[in-house]
């Protein structure tokens, strides 16, 4: 399944490079534009991400928000600077399918888990950053990649399977942004290793040969963000070449 992003600043579509918020690139289309192309291409779910929102809980962009996640053909998921239940109850009430939770996932993992226990797995996606290091550990680090949590994946991911989590989006750092290839041999390794996720890979796509390479790994989703917005290639042609679509 192929998953378009967006990523907002001021109700703006915007880029960042690597999470850097002073590598913006700013695109001049509207949100709602965006959406109602993908929607029209084919798209069965769609990513959010509220930049401003996940800088300052305070400044979550509601008003763009609701325009776009009440939607009758998409499941709609939404990320951004979740830091308590009222942030989740906020994203559902507003019509959100689903909460992307990141950071806090990480370094509060038991408020997550009972977050699961209210909502259901299919109300929570947790967001896992992955930094590699050079003898293959897989470490979280968190907020916007500058802090080293000493969290390895292995060890969270035995509490949320037995909590009963469902979708991870799972991102490596050093891919994000990059239109270089992601790393196959990661999610291939982690559909393997736990099968009854259905992984998001994100971060690196930037050709169609990209999106084929992921088709063995066993991901459920794709990612795309810059690809589609900078015309690499059309939602309509990564939809065609993935089996099942």
């Amino acid at each position: 399944m192929m998953i378009p992003a967006i990523d907002l600043i001021n109700g703006e579509v915007v880029r960042l490079f690597q999470g850097d918020y002073s590598q913006k690139t700013n695109y001049q289309y509207t949100v709602q534009e965006r959406q109602q192309a993908y929607a029209s291409a084919g798209a069965k779910v769609m990513h959010f991400v509220d930049l401003d929102g996940a800088k300052d809980s305070s400044k979550r962009q509601l008003s763009t928000l609701k325009t776009v996640v009440n939607h009758d053909s998409m499941i709609i998921q939404v990320g951004g600077g979740i830091r308590n239940e009222d942030d989740v109850k906020q994203l559902l009430e507003l019509g959100a399918n689903r909460v992307v939770i990141g950071s806090l996932a990480i370094k509060q993992p038991e408020l997550v888990i009972a977050w699961l226990n209210t909502y259901g797995g299919e109300k929570i996606v947790l967001a896992l950053d992955i930094k590699i290091d050079e003898h293959g550990n897989k470490t979280l680090p968190t907020h916007g990649w500058i802090e080293d949590s000493g969290v390895n994946l292995e060890d969270l991911m035995e509490r949320y399977i037995s909590a009963g989590i469902k979708h991870i989006l799972c991102t490596d750092i050093s891919k994000d942004g990059t239109l270089t290839g992601s790393n196959v041999d990661l999610y291939k390794e982690l559909c393997s290793k736990y099968p009854d996720i259905a992984w998001q890979a994100s971060g690196g796509i930037g050709s169609l040969d990209d999106v084929k390479a992921l088709i063995p790994t066993g991901v459920s989703g794709v990612i795309l963000g810059r690809s589609l917005l900078e015309g690499k290639f059309t939602l309509e042609e990564a939809i065609a070449c993935w089996p099942n679509a």
